[in-house]
């Protein structure tokens, strides 16, 4: 095995950056969930998902390539900033050619959607600049999950957890032994739950 697949994510992106095409790779496949995780909760007007991937792809080998080691910051956290950013700015893009409300970017609950970052998606801007403030919406957020979660079913929230972990329709239907219709059907009713949820 090449000795540089149990090196850190900081060594593999020093090596991409002196031109070692493998490390780059490497780091781009073990960053490949994170990206599928960022781009699942936006649309893209005239897209589709895997065009998102494909923006949280270039945003990732921008982190990889732009990262410095001596900003003191892990290259993990510095690599999702950078995915999150270019697909922002993917959706706004799009938003901007198309006039009309069913092309603007579309969050699906990013609140319920994502688990890989602390805030679960509290937009800080609408929370003010005070600290206080931030936490209190996090800790808002984070009851209104759990109260939502109650509602679930059993087998909902197992495709919940399986689906926030970044695994696609395929592989949840796989572990949970259902076929793929049931597992997307079981996604469209926990994000229709949602909606009615945090609209009430």
């Amino acid at each position: 095995m090449d000795p540089r697949y149990e090196q850190s994510d900081e060594v593999l992106c020093s090596l991409a950056f002196s031109g070692d095409r493998t490390a780059e790779e490497l780091l781009a496949a073990r960053y490949s969930r994170l990206v599928r995780i960022c781009a699942r909760p936006y649309f893209l007007a005239g897209g589709d998902s895997e065009d998102l991937i494909q923006e949280g792809m270039i945003g990732l080998l921008s982190a990889i390539r732009g990262f410095q080691a001596d900003k003191e910051a892990r290259f993990g956290t510095y690599a999702e900033v950078c995915i999150r950013n270019r697909i922002r700015s993917a959706t706004k893009a799009a938003a901007r050619d198309k006039h009309t409300p069913l092309n603007q970017s579309l969050s699906l609950g990013t609140s319920l959607f994502e688990q890989t970052v602390e805030n679960y998606g509290v937009d800080f801007q609408q929370c003010g600049a005070n600290p206080e403030d931030v936490l209190i919406c996090r800790e808002e957020n984070q009851a209104r999950i759990k109260s939502m979660r109650e509602k679930l079913s059993v087998f909902e929230k197992i495709v919940l957890d399986l689906y926030l972990d970044g695994f696609s329709y395929g592989e949840i239907a796989l572990r949970v032994s259902r076929p793929v219709k049931s597992v997307d059907n079981a996604v469209q009713r926990i994000r229709r739950k949602a909606a009615e949820w945090f609209s009430a």
